[in-house]
This record gives C-alpha cells, structure tokens and sequence, in this order.
C-alpha cells in the first residue's frame, strides 16, 4: 500500500475479498495520476473554467455586526452545481477516465453529489448511475429531475430506511458484481481505503484557497475554522490544510436533529467505534452493535457514521465536534438570507446556527464553509415551518 490506510486507529479496509482488487486498482490509478502534473493540470483547469474556481471568501458584514463576530464565508454555493461536491466529482471522473471505465456509479442523499456526478459524467463522455434513497428522491425531488435531464439513471433504494446509507449498499454490491468496467465514485470522505484520502485530497482546494485569501485580506491565519459534518467531505476539504497550524481552532457541526435524546444523526457525539461501509469509525449503533437508523432535516447529513479521519481529529483532540437541531438551522438559514441575500443550503445551515452559540471576549477571526445553497431545501424548510 502507497497511502495512509489508517488515521490513527480509524479507517481500513474491511471489505469482502471481491473488492480487494478493485480497490487496489484503484489506489495505484489515484496515486498514478496524483503525481502526474498533466492529470493535476487538466484537474485544475477545470475546476477554473469549468466549475469556478476559486470560489470567494467572502466578509459578512452583517452577520459578523449581528453575532459580534468576525465572520468570512468559503463561497462553494457559488461553484457550477451549486456546492463543494462538484471538486471531487470532477477529479475522480477524469480518474474513471484514466482507468479506461466506461461507466461510472455513484450514491447521494441531499442529491449534490448525484448532479455533481452525473455533471461530470456528461462532460467527459461517461454512462452515470445514481443510488438514492426513496425517502430523499421524495426529499429532493427537483435534483432527481436536474440528473436525469443530465442523463444520469437513477435507481431508486428501497430497502432499510431508504436513506443514504441504504444507497451507499446498493452501490457497493453494484460495483461488486462489475467492477471491471465500473468505476465507483464515492462522494464523501468515507468508506474504505483509499477514498478517505482520495476524497479528502480532491476537497483541500476549498482550504488551500481559504489560506491564501484569508491572509491577502487579513494578514494572519484565522482563529476558527468551521464546517457542517456528515461524512465530512467538505469540513476536512477546508480543515486538512491548517491542520499543522496548531493556533487554528477546527468546529465540525453535526446534525442533532430533533435533539440528541431523541432523532439525530451525530455520530460523533453520540456515536461508538465501529465499521461500517468498510471503515473502522464512529458509529452510531445499538447494544447489539446494529447499525441504528437517524434522522436530520438535511438529506446530506444524515449518515449513521462520519469519515475515518474526523474520528481521528476527536480521538487526539484536534477538532471539536458540536451539534445543532433542525429549528435553529432553519432559524439560521433565514439569518443569513435576510442579513446577506444568501440562501444557504440546510447542511451548512448547520455550521451558521453554531455561530450563534460561540461567545467571546475580542471578535475571533472566523471562517466558516458555505458548502452548498439553498435551491434545492426551499420546499423542505416551508414544510418544516408549517
């Protein structure tokens, strides 16, 4: 093995030997095209002129007036698509390309990931099919309608709770039985190794960016980083390059749903060790160690376990890790929209409700990843509401 297949004690490998070949196809392809400057250079000029990078870092001057803090919002909702999903669908679909797959599988929940990747797909050329969950097709009815229109199949789960979860299954047994023409493009930083690195790496665009800007603007590296956790693509994508600057605090915010004594989805909180989708993690599971099922208003965040490598950030005490309810992410999407015409999406709603909750002496110098907009929850949050 080239990479880092465990983040401390979390991570692995732990799959059926049907998928130890593909994997480690797919580890040499990632490490191969890595470190080739033209792959790197055909990425990066997509993500410029096709997706639109870089996104800005934006000053919310009202906001920060309003909270009392200091408050600069990573800009991914302005990115084709409309969230931070596009990054690493775009990286591993020319990883798809390289590998001579003609065919490319992928699950999703809030249904940015499916648009992203079925985005993707018809750019370069390539047969998509998206696992959704019944329960979040009926969710996210208007981003099933945008992945057909880009050409994209989708099979709809109806086993389990219908949920993400239930589509990362079917689309690991799909790619068990055709691995040798189908190239699973996995959307977060989760299941097993290599795509918690391959993810990780593909999203620390949004951190690398949020460096250079941060200092352009303020001459110094920001106090706080924070991002919404699901299974923690976008949150690492802006953590992973401060991570030796031990001066900049990380917040991950998971979804407490109906509050953590009842419904939720945070893993990490609440959450014990265990395996899931081939990774050792937090996971929340009964005394039995089955697999329970959660709940979050936002489709993206509600997945029973969290990438390996924020388990790790817990476990040495390098993020911490917080959770807010469906009301006060609903109360924080109108907050942002009527002080800065902005619609956030529900998933980063729930690092903007945190905000509200941080209480200093002097104004800390905050950035925060608007991962995604709104677009796609506006039906979810009037039924909410009513």
């Amino acid at each position: 093995m080239k990479g880092k297949i465990y983040f401390g004690n979390f991570g692995g490998m732990f799959v059926p030997e049907t998928l130890l070949r593909p994997l480690q196809e797919l580890e040499e392809a990632f490490f191969r095209c890595w470190n080739d400057k033209n792959f790197r250079q055909k990425l990066r000029q997509l993500l410029i002129n096709y997706a639109g990078r870089p996104t800005p870092l934006y000053y919310a001057q009202n906001l920060s007036r309003k909270l009392n803090l200091r408050i600069y919002l990573k800009r991914e909702d302005l990115l084709h698509t409309g969230a931070h999903k596009i990054n690493n669908a775009l990286a591993q679909a020319l990883l798809a390309v390289s590998m001579k797959k003609k065919r490319v599988i992928a699950e999703t929940g809030a249904g940015q990931h499916g648009v992203a990747t079925a985005t993707a797909c018809a750019l370069l050329g390539l047969k998509c099919v998206v696992y959704m969950g019944r329960v979040d097709v009926e969710r996210q009815a208007n981003n099933v309608k945008r992945m057909r229109l880009l050409g994209a199949k989708i099979k709809v789960v109806e086993s389990g709770s219908q949920v993400l979860k239930d589509a990362v299954n079917e689309a690991l047994r799909d790619w068990v039985a055709n691995f040798h023409h189908t190239y699973y493009l996995l959307g977060s930083t989760v299941g097993p190794f290599p795509y918690p690195l391959m993810v990780r790496n593909f999203q620390s665009v949004i951190g690398e960016e949020a460096k250079k800007q941060i200092i352009k603007s303020e001459s110094r590296l920001p106090d706080i980083l924070i991002a919404c956790v699901g299974g923690g693509s976008n949150s690492l994508g802006l953590f992973h390059p401060f991570f030796r600057y031990k001066s900049v605090k990380f917040i991950g915010v998971e979804a407490a749903g109906e509050g953590l004594n009842a419904r939720h989805a945070a893993s990490l909180l609440k959450g014990k060790t265990g395996i899931l989708h081939g990774a050792k993690s937090y996971l929340l599971q009964d005394r039995q160690g089955q697999v329970k099922e959660v709940y979050s208003l936002a489709p993206g965040l509600d997945y029973p376990a969290v990438g390996p490598e924020h388990a790790w950030y817990k476990s040495i005490g390098r993020a911490e890790y917080v959770a807010v309810t469906d009301q006060e992410a609903i109360d924080a999407v109108e907050m942002l929209s009527r002080l800065e015409g902005i619609i956030p999406a529900l998933e980063s709603a729930h690092a903007l409700a945190y905000l509200r909750k941080l209480k200093f002496r002097k104004k800390p110098l905050i950035i925060l990843c608007l991962s995604g907009r709104g677009d796609k929850d506006l039906d979810l949050i009037e039924k909410f509401k009513h």
